[in-house]
C-alpha cells in the first residue's frame, strides 16, 4: 500500500510507516519515552528528509504519549504537579527551539545539525543505559544498598523556594524540574523527540523521583510539549507532513497499550539492556551515514 507524502515529495509504503509507529508506541509504554529518538532516524534511513522527519515525528510522539499516559494514570503512576512544572518549562524551551530551527533552516544546515545531535545524544544515552543495565544484572556487593539510598542531586537540594511533590515523595525547588523541561523542549523542536530518553534518567538520578511515577509523569510532560512543538512547526517551519504524521499516529496509539502491559510483567533491567542496544545501533548507523556521500545532495528549505 503505497501512499504519497506531499511535504516530503516521496511515495512510501504506508504499512511500513504504521508498523514503525507501533514499534515506537511499544517503547513509549515500556520506558516512558515518546519514541521519537528512533522514529526520526528510521524515517531518515527510509529516505525522508531530516527536517520533515523531525517535524512530523513530534506528532506521532503525542499519540504514543497520550495513550501510555492514560494507562499509567489509571494506576496512580502520574505526578501531575511535577509534570505541570516540567510542561511549563518545556513549552518555553520549544519556543527557543523553534527560533534555532528557523535560523539553521535559513542557513541550510538544519539536516546536518539534526544528524549530528542524534549521533551525540544516542551514543551518550545508549552507553550510559547499557552500563547501568549490565551493573543491575550483575550487582556487586553492597551495590543494592547504595541504589536504595540514592536521592536527588546536591545541586537540586541547594535550590531555593521548595515545593512538596507528594506523589513523587519529594520536597525540592521547582526550578530544577523547570530547567529540565526547558532542555527537553528545545530538543523536541530540533530533533522531533519527546525527550523521554533524557527525561526519565534525569527524573530518577537528578531529581530523585520515586520510580513508580517516573514513566507516567514523563509521558504527561511529553504529551503537552510535543503538542506545542507540532503547532509551532506547523506555523513556522511548515515541515509537518500530515499524511506521514497520521500513519505514525495510528500505529503508536495501538503500540503504546501493548508496551504498558509488557512493562508490568517484564524485568526492567533486561528491557533497559535491549533498549540500550537498539539506541547504540541507531547511533552507529547515523554516524556511518554522516561519513558517506549521499546519492542526492539536498535539504528542505523555505522558498
Amino acid at each position: 500500500m503505497d501512499v504519497y507524502l506531499p511535504i516530503a515529495n516521496l511515495s512510501v509504503n504506508g504499512l511500513w510507516i504504521v508498523a514503525l509507529g507501533m514499534l515506537t508506541g511499544v517503547l513509549s509504554g515500556l520506558f516512558g519515552v515518546g519514541g521519537g529518538f528512533l522514529t526520526t532516524p528510521l524515517l531518515m534511513f527510509y529516505g525522508i528528509p531530516p527536517t520533515v522527519a523531525a517535524a512530523s515525528a513530534s506528532t506521532q510522539v503525542t499519540g504514543a504519549s497520550v495513550s501510555g499516559m492514560l494507562a499509567h494514570s489509571r494506576r496512580g503512576g502520574v505526578d501531575f504537579r511535577m509534570g505541570s512544572v516540567m510542561v511549563a518549562g518545556g513549552i518555553f524551551g520549544a519556543m527557543i527551539g523553534a527560533l534555532l530551527f528557523r535560523i539553521l533552516q535559513s542557513l541550510g544546515q538544519i539536516d546536518v545539525v539534526i544528524s549530528i545531535l542524534y549521533v551525540l545524544m544516542l551514543g551518550t544515552i545508549g552507553s550510559l543505559m547499557m552500563r547501568e543495565a549490565l551493573e543491575k544484572l550483575r550487582p556487586r556487593e553492597g551495590q543494592v544498598q547504595n541504589v536504595r539510598k540514592r536521592r536527588h542531586h546536591p545541586i537540586i537540594a541547594a535550590l531555593p523556594m521548595r515545593w512538596r511533590f507528594y506523589r513523587s515523595g519529594l520536597y525540592i525547588s521547582p526550578l530544577g524540574p523547570l530547567l529540565l523541561g526547558v532542555i527537553v523542549g528545545i530538543l523536541t523542536m530540533l530533533m522531533g523527540v519527546g525527550g523521554g530518553f533524557i527525561l526519565v534518567p534525569a527524573m530518577l538520578y537528578i531529581l530523585g523521583m520515586s520510580g513508580n511515577v517516573v514513566v507516567g509523569t514523563s509521558l504527561f510532560q511529553i504529551l503537552f510539549v510535543t503538542m506545542s512543538a507540532t503547532m509551532m512547526h506547523s506555523l513556522t517551519t511548515k515541515a509537518v507532513d500530515i499524511v506521514l504524521a497520521g500513519l505514525l499516529l495510528l500505529g503508536s496509539v495501538l503500540g503504546a497499550q501493548f508496551g504498558t502491559q509488557i512493562a508490568l510483567k517484564a524485568r526492567p533491567e533486561v528491557l533497559r539492556l535491549v533498549l540500550a542496544a537498539i539506541v547504540l545501533a541507531v547511533a552507529l548507523r547515523m554516524l556511518f551515514g554522516l561519513g558517506v556521500r549521499p546519492d542526492e545532495i539536498y535539504t528542505v528549505a523555505p522558498l
